[in-house]
Order: C-alpha cells, then structure tokens, then sequence
C-alpha cells in the first residue's frame, strides 16, 4: 500500500498510510517566556503602527534623499475637490494617482463628518489628530518593543530556541519546494511536524527578526537630529533623512502584511488550537496510533 508524506520541515522522512488511524495528544508548544514575550510584542506592534500613521498624518506624504521634493513624493495621500463640488481623497504612488475617498486622503470622522485627514480616525492611536500625543505613544511603545526584542533575542539564544526551533537546516532548504505545495493546497501536518515550525514560517521569522526589526529600529532612530553624530553613516548610506522615513514606513507596511499573513494562517490552522498553544502552551497534535504509521529516513 503507499503512504502519504506528512507535511512539514520533515517531509522527507515522515510517512503514514492512507488508512491509518489517528488519535489526539496534547503537547507543550510554547513555552511560558515565549508566550508572554509574544503578547507583549503584539501589543507594542499593534501601538507603534497606530500611533506611527498618527505622526505619518502630521505631513502625509514620503519621500527619497535628503530633502523633501514637495511636487514629487514617492507616495502621498491628499485631498482634491471632485466633480461634485466634494472633496475626494486622492492617494499618489511614484507619479500615478488613485482615488482613494473613505479610506486615504479623506474620511470620516467619529461624529460621521467627513474631513481630510492622511489615514482614518480608526486607525490611529490615539483617534483624534493629535501630534505630540502620537509622538508619546509611539516613543515609549518603541523602546517597550526593543527591550522586549533583546529579552526575547536572549532568552532564544540562552534556551536555544533559535538554534533549535528556528535555524534553518539543509533538510529545510530542501522542503522549501514541497512546504510550499503543501500550503497551496491546505494540507495540515500531522505527528510531531505539526509541533515544529516549517520552512516556511522559519524564514519569516528570521527576516522579521534579523531584518525587519532592525531596519525598524535603525531607520527610526536616524529620523531623529540628535542621532546624526551616531547614525551619519546610516543616512549615508540610505541616501538622505527622507529616505530613512520612506524605509521606516516600508518596514511598518511589511510588519503589517507579515501580521495579516500570520493571522490567516492560524484562522487556517485551527483558531482555537493555535490560540490555545499561545495562552496556556498546550496544543493538540494528530499522531497515527501505535502501529498504524510508517516512519523511515
């Protein structure tokens, strides 16, 4: 009879027949560090964008160098009287321009009038315009995240989290082709590769850790005047303070997809078993019954 590989980092080496039987056992998946280093980063994550589209509000607009080209931004969002006679939310992406009314450029407020305003009362923290307000928010929300990053970049180094769960290794590189097959056609993994995490998810979260944070944390501090003695080099390098802006909201942007991205794939998952695993650690795994699997290197 042929069996079926079971999907995940392991592949290549886990197998279970069609007809074999599968029973349920709950395993330790997180472990409590983890889980409350998690929360904390949601929290900060979800604060920072807010309250960095409420700073982003102030002047709506990116740009590429060392100064701001006013007539030329790399992106923008405004607002143009429409042929109605009402104003119409216009957003700009390297020259062409889209109407985004409602969303970008204009949208309503609160009390349902509608008013110019870069992105939506809804997603800023905290809602009404307010500059300094933002700016406070997203300063202490951003040092709670890079505190909360160095404990959890040491805690993984000290209990080997990062060696052992996240590292890719050659069997990784060489699952990369079917780990994508298997998500495109919604195989769930079963066995202890269910408990692990696939290719996949390990190069998303080493680019998110080793990339993005940084570029976030570097790019961020390097808007700031008092760090050009420091950070001249960065600015150099990325060609101007405007352009460590530009980055800086690339690298928010991708956060955001990478969170959305995440989030379906525990809707996909299994909402309940995934949260589970992320509050109390335990999380329930199919294993074939004693017997019924067939496992080989």
């Amino acid at each position: 009879m042929s069996s079926i590989p079971v999907t995940g980092p392991g592949a290549a080496a886990t197998h279970v027949h069609p007809q074999a039987r599968l029973e349920w056992r709950t395993v330790l998946r997180h472990r409590l560090p983890l889980r409350v280093m998690h929360w904390i980063n949601l929290l900060c994550m979800l604060v920072l964008v807010g309250s960095g589209l409420q700073i982003f509000n102030a002047h709506p607009a990116l740009y590429w160098g060392a100064a701001s080209s006013f007539d030329a931004p790399v992106f923008a969002t405004d607002a143009a009287r429409g042929p109605d006679g009402k104003a119409r939310g216009v957003t700009t992406v390297g020259g062409h321009r889209f109407d985004t009314t409602g969303v970008l450029g204009v949208s309503p407020r609160a009390d349902g009038m509608r008013v110019k305003r870069g992105f939506p009362e809804w997603a800023t923290i905290p809602g009404p315009r307010s500059l300094a307000l933002g700016r406070r928010w997203h300063f202490f929300f951003a040092w709670l995240w890079v505190i909360n990053g160095a404990c959890y970049l040491l805690w993984s180094l000290a209990s080997r989290h990062l060696t052992r769960d996240l590292a890719m290794q050659r069997r990784d590189w060489r699952a990369i082709p079917a780990s994508i097959v298997e998500h495109l056609r919604f195989h769930h993994p079963v066995g202890d590769d269910a408990a692990r995490y696939n290719p996949l998810q390990k190069l998303a979260y080493l680019a998110v850790i080793f990339v993005l944070a940084p570029l976030a944390v570097l790019t961020g501090l390097s808007m700031s005047p008092q760090m050009d003695s420091v950070l001249g080099w960065w600015l150099q390098l990325v060609g101007g303070r405007q352009s460590a802006r530009a980055i800086h909201f690339i690298v928010m942007s991708l956060f955001v997809l990478f969170t959305l991205v995440h989030v379906l794939m525990v809707v996909y998952a299994g909402p309940i078993n995934e949260m589970r695993s992320m509050i109390s650690g335990r999380f329930r795994v199919r294993y074939p019954r004693d017997g019924e699997g067939d496992s080989h290197e």
